[in-house]
């Protein structure tokens, strides 16, 4: 049987508005999402959003997410390791503000981290990340919804030969009476 993508949610620290744009999505596309923290998350009612709390711990909510997860499935986060591992199973990962991590960037993005944890624990202040702002989120909508209509068109085009090859069983079937 064939393994409906599923979006899953570093949920902890996914900004709201990029939640609410999901709980939308799910609904639209039919297809589940996953939010993955280790605080009770309050989620929609609906058959396509669920969450699921995990122990308090460094990485316990990532570590889950990456048991979970199969070959195909999106996940959300700014988490640069997880999305590392997500790669590794097949995953693809993209951040809150729209942008994929990917085979060609992801190297590059974890010595930058290690960097930057470096530079940090040396005393210097390097800032944060700037505010969550409008273009993100209509970055991060725009990206999700361009990887989904690719997924949906696959799936269009898989589906496609099953229905020609279940299509010419019903009409040998009414010939073989005649």
């Amino acid at each position: 049987m064939e393994h409906t993508p599923h979006i899953w949610v570093d949920a902890d620290a996914c900004p709201a508005v990029v939640k609410e744009i999901l709980y939308r999505v799910a609904e639209r596309v039919q297809m589940p999402v996953t939010l993955v923290a280790n605080q009770l998350m309050r989620v929609p009612p609906s058959r396509f959003v669920r969450s699921v709390q995990v122990p308090s711990g460094a990485d316990v909510a990532d570590q889950e997410i990456v048991r979970l997860l199969q070959p195909g499935d999106l996940v959300i986060t700014g988490d640069i390791p997880l999305a590392s591992d997500v790669l590794k199973k097949g995953g693809y990962a993209l951040n809150p503000r729209g942008d994929f991590y990917t085979a060609d960037n992801i190297a590059q993005m974890l010595t930058m981290r290690a960097f930057m944890d470096e530079l940090r624990s040396g005393g210097v202040d390097t800032g944060g990340p700037a505010a969550y702002g409008h273009g993100d989120r209509q970055n991060f909508a725009n990206s999700l919804d361009r990887h989904l209509n690719k997924i949906i068109a696959k799936q269009k085009q898989q589906a496609a030969p099953r229905q020609q090859a279940g299509a010419a069983t019903p009409e040998a079937d009414d010939a073989a009476v005649d």
